[in-house]
């Protein structure tokens, strides 16, 4: 299946875990895009010409989160060990004063990281994301539970072939307020649904999602110094603005900025705003 040509070259690296497979473009200061679960890096496909056309270094991992074509088998898949995933593939790139952008379930698992491994994060840019007690949100909480039916990632991953059923609120009705194109949600879903391996990490991943680690991590925040925007969809639906005020008063030197007219994808339905938030805030701290 195709991946954006907009995110760069394509190359591998070996993790204790598994091999995570990012596409890279651009040079200058560091920015990592952290995609959420049943998507891939694709999310970032609008945003990341014009941030390395801006001077900066572009890097976007594909995670295992259930919509990677490399299945990790080994890898430690609990939010923790998804943190630390991405720590070590910050350290193999022996990448330093990183700018992480992240969205939706991998805002959560940034968190962690942040938290757990901020030796390596120069700043962070939070736009819709899981927080505090939603992890999951309401809306699909039941994901990590069924997950731990016996054969029901199958389940999930036939239905999702149903095209009629892509605009419902707990698939991606309430990620974005229009329809995403065809091609793309076929690169988010087809993977788990060829793959009985990606099937089985999805399912992993899964079953570990519990709001008692975004919760742990909140307690923790006062101790990451680093500055950290958050940019916002006003309009969200499944992390509603009052999440990113309590973010805001929770981290010691954090901006809240809106986005109108989208939901939790920013990247795909407002790219036009969070360019320019992005440059900003990476402009001011990394000259």
């Amino acid at each position: 299946m195709s991946r954006s040509a907009e995110l760069g070259r394509v190359h591998e690296v070996a993790l204790s875990g598994g091999t995570i497979r990012y596409r890279e473009r651009g040079e200058g200061p560091v920015v990592v895009f952290i995609h959420g679960v049943l998507v891939n890096g694709d999310l970032w496909r609008k945003v990341v010409p014009d941030i390395a056309a801006a001077g900066l270094r572009c890097i976007t991992p594909d995670l295992p989160f259930g919509a990677h074509e490399v299945p990790v088998p080994n890898a430690d898949l609990t939010p923790p060990g998804a943190a630390d995933l991405i720590a070590e593939f910050l350290e193999k790139l022996d990448l330093r004063d990183v700018t992480l952008v992240a969205n939706d379930t991998g805002g959560g698992i940034t968190q962690i990281l942040m938290t757990r491994h901020p030796e390596r994060i120069g700043r962070v840019v939070l736009t819709p994301s899981d927080s505090f007690e939603r992890f999951f949100p309401p809306t699909i909480a039941f994901l990590p539970i069924l997950a731990r039916v016996p054969g029901s990632t199958r389940l999930l991953t036939d239905t999702l072939r149903v095209r009629a059923l892509h605009r419902l609120p707990f698939v991606f009705g309430w990620l974005t307020k229009r329809p995403l194109p065809r091609d793309v949600i076929d690169g988010y879903l087809l993977p788990s649904r060829q793959s009985a391996e990606i099937r089985r990490d999805l399912r992993r991943f899964l079953r570990g999602i519990n709001k008692r680690h975004t919760l742990a991590a909140a307690e923790k925040f006062g101790s990451f110094d680093k500055p950290v925007l958050l940019a916002w969809a006003s309009e969200d639906k499944f992390f509603p603005l009052s999440l990113a005020e309590r973010l805001q008063k929770a981290l010691p030197d954090a901006t809240l900025r809106t986005i109108d007219d989208c939901y939790t994808f920013v990247s795909e339905e407002q790219p036009e705003a969070l360019i320019p938030l992005i440059l900003e805030f990476v402009g001011a701290r990394a000259k």
